[in-house]
């Protein structure tokens, strides 16, 4: 008799503890950190297709975006899209001769340098803001995003800004495949 209560003591322990387990990667998932599968070439060199990556769900929650961030947010499409932070609320975006302006002074993006060596002609068209989105500068609640690949990403010179809302969190780093982990930039 008293082993038959020893083991229903134990069994209730167990359910408690994976109870409890449950909950927390729950509320760890759905609240702080969440993994994100990259699909697509948009974000190449930097990211593959089929990168596995860590959304930090709270720092935008505590803080503000910040330039060159890469970011997960809802896209029109239904569908979770990774980008690069190019513009902040207030400021002028364009691009020149493949060269980056923000309010018309020049900003290296030396992510790119690696992509811009194995190509013939520039990696991004030329544009300006207001061609693309019909601002003059980007709204307060809203960010300009574009993807490293800038030949093959549909971002805000297609879908217009990014309402900050609509951002996920941040992300910069790679789990799986192992050979590729780490943290990107």
């Amino acid at each position: 008799m008293e082993t038959e209560v020893k083991k229903k003591n134990e069994l209730w322990e167990w359910s408690k503890a994976l109870l409890i387990a449950f909950g927390l990667a729950a509320i760890i998932r759905f609240f702080l950190f969440t993994p994100i599968v990259v699909d697509g070439e948009s974000m190449m060199p930097t990211l593959e297709h089929g990168d596995r990556m860590i959304v930090n769900k709270i720092g935008y929650s505590v803080g503000e975006p910040d330039r060159f961030d890469i970011i997960v947010f809802h896209a029109p499409e239904q569908k979770d899209y990774i980008k690069r932070i190019i513009g902040l609320p207030g400021d002028h975006v364009a691009y020149e001769n493949d060269q980056l302006y923000i309010n018309g002074e020049a900003v290296e993006e030396p992510y790119l340098d690696i992509y811009k060596q194995g190509i013939t002609g520039t990696l991004t068209e030329d544009f300006a803001l207001e061609d693309v989105t019909g601002e003059s500068t980007i709204p307060e609640g809203s960010v300009f995003v574009m993807g490293d690949n800038r030949r093959q990403s549909k971002d805000s010179r297609h879908i217009g800004l990014v309402p900050t809302d609509e951002v996920i969190g941040d992300t910069s780093f790679v789990f799986w495949p192992l050979a590729e982990a780490g943290v990107v930039k």
